[in-house]
């Protein structure tokens, strides 16, 4: 009899969850995560809704400053691209502040790496972390731009991801990418005819 009790129970609960509700779909979750800006405005709106990292770990200081000979920031960037020039710029001061290399990559170069990591292409900036040795790990630290602080720590991450940290906890840490991004150019099917 209890055991009637629980299947019914259960059942009632299952016909009486909204038959609507259903997961987002991948193009449902990047309109909510992704924000394609036009213009300073748009972008100065956006970041203002973004929380800005407060909390620094002991070791942050020593990790920033300590590791620039092994690291370099690699970013794509595109031509009129809003976001690019205020990533660049932010990660400009970084660089300057900690000793890390910041330099640009193409956009094949990109939507490759974007690719292998499975992130879906939406636009410039996209920027990543590698030893300065080995260009096959890479790991993303913005998707758009974002506010100094928030770089900084994302940067903080990824050295200590790749210098023997559980990816795990870096990646809950940098979970929160802004996705600020110039929208993508879309690649032209028709090719010029001669």
């Amino acid at each position: 009899m209890i055991r009637f009790v629980a299947i019914l129970f259960v059942a009632l609960v299952m016909a009486s969850a909204p038959t609507h509700a259903q997961a987002p779909t991948r193009e449902q979750a990047m309109r909510a995560a992704i924000h394609p800006i036009s213009t300073d405005a748009e972008m100065r709106q956006w970041l203002a809704r973004v929380p800005v990292t407060r909390d620094w770990p002991p070791d942050f200081a020593e990790t920033m400053k300590g590791q620039p000979p092994a690291f370099i920031v690699e970013m794509s960037t595109a031509p009129g691209c809003i976001p690019c020039a205020d990533l660049w710029a932010r990660l400009g001061t970084l660089g300057q502040r900690y000793g890390w290399k910041v330099r640009t990559i193409g956009s094949q170069e990109a939507m490759l790496r974007s690719g292998r990591l499975g992130l879906p292409w939406v636009g410039h900036p996209v920027a990543w972390v590698r030893p300065v040795a080995d260009s096959n790990r890479i790991i993303p630290v913005a998707i758009g731009t974002d506010h100094e602080p928030n770089l900084a720590r994302n940067l903080y991450l990824a050295a200590k991801m790749l210098t023997g940290v559980k990816p795990a906890v870096g990646v809950r840490g940098m979970a929160k990418f802004t996705g600020i991004v110039a929208a993508a150019t879309r690649l032209s099917s028709n090719r010029a005819r001669n």
